[in-house]
């Protein structure tokens, strides 16, 4: 009795310290400080001692920024979301336009990331608006929902250019970016002429997985760790940020691309995804040596001839 005693201690201080650690993590996955020297690796890039490192400590991530503009003409654009933040964004007008695309970036990433690919759709014959998502790039704040109010940005965009009479409007997005698009469409009645998703997540529990496994850890328990605290400590419910659910609401053209080599969003993940898109004139794309990446830079030939096809061709 006095060793199960003992173990039951053991195994009751390891829980707590192992939910303290998820914690921490959450907390920094979630906050983007204000430090533009912080150099972060992605976990592909890492070391044994810096895995260990941040599995013991978390990582601590700056504030992505914007070190380039665009070489073409554009306007700064400041937007207010419903819940009063302010969002930074570059318009690209283009003469006789077709529509207008509107982007959105990655986690950690900015619209600075994104500029080929609104060349490339500009020079098809389209605006392209650019966003910075909150805690992202020129836009207000430091907290990240991984997409849960970032669907808000979304509309925010959605809205301004809707407002300016704008009947063909594009949703593109990456990442973060996707599963945010998702979100939008669902919840915040958005309703787009055509949507591009490209590597986005399942649901946030599979992102927690995906990340953990990138690593090269144990998914379980400590994937579901992560969701149930980042949502706790950002004040929202992290397993019901299901991008799967809400593709279900997608209406519209929908063009779905995904990396085979992503080690982060599994081809099972796209595929529901895909599946659960209602509307018929859809079509999913493998890019075969993409992992999560650009596949805009990894792939520019296919990515290229996809996206012209889906733009001008639907």
């Amino acid at each position: 009795m006095r060793l199960l005693r003992r173990a039951l201690r053991v195994l009751a201080v390891l829980i707590v310290l192992l939910n303290i650690m998820a914690i921490f993590h959450a907390c920094r996955f979630t906050y983007f400080y204000d430090d533009k020297d912080t150099v972060v690796k992605k976990p592909e890039q890492m070391t044994g001692w810096d895995k260990t490192k941040v599995i013991l400590f978390g990582l601590q991530y700056p504030k992505s920024v914007n070190d380039i503009l665009p070489n073409i003409p554009f306007d700064t654009l400041s937007l207010l979301t419903a819940d009063h933040l302010r969002l930074r964004g570059w318009y690209i007008p283009k003469d006789s336009a077709k529509g207008t695309v509107i982007l959105f970036h990655g986690h950690g990433s900015s619209s600075g990331k994104i500029l080929d690919e609104a060349y490339y759709m500009h020079s098809l014959g389209f605006n392209t608006l650019l966003m910075d998502f909150r805690a992202h790039g020129n836009s207000e704040g430091n907290v990240s929902t991984i997409g849960y109010r970032e669907a808000a940005d979304v509309k925010a965009a959605y809205d301004y250019i809707r407002a300016k009479g704008e009947k063909n409007i594009v949703l593109w997005g990456v990442s973060l970016g996707a599963a945010t698009i998702t979100r939008a469409i669902a919840v915040y009645d958005v309703k787009p002429e055509k949507v591009i998703l490209e590597l986005s997540y399942g649901t946030l529990s599979a992102a927690a997985k995906g990340r953990i496994r990138t690593m090269g850890l144990p998914e379980q328990p400590i994937a579901a760790l992560l969701t149930f605290w980042g949502g706790t400590v950002r004040g929202f419910w992290a397993f019901g940020l299901n991008p799967e659910e809400y593709a279900k609401k997608i209406n519209c053209p929908v063009l779905v691309q995904h990396g085979a080599l992503d080690a982060r969003v599994t081809r099972t993940e796209s595929e529901t995804i895909f599946d659960n898109i209602p509307y018929k004139g859809k079509k999913l794309v493998v890019y075969e040596t993409a992992k999560h990446e650009s596949l805009c830079k990894k792939e520019p030939k296919k990515w290229k001839r996809e996206i012209k096809s889906f733009l001008l061709n639907n």
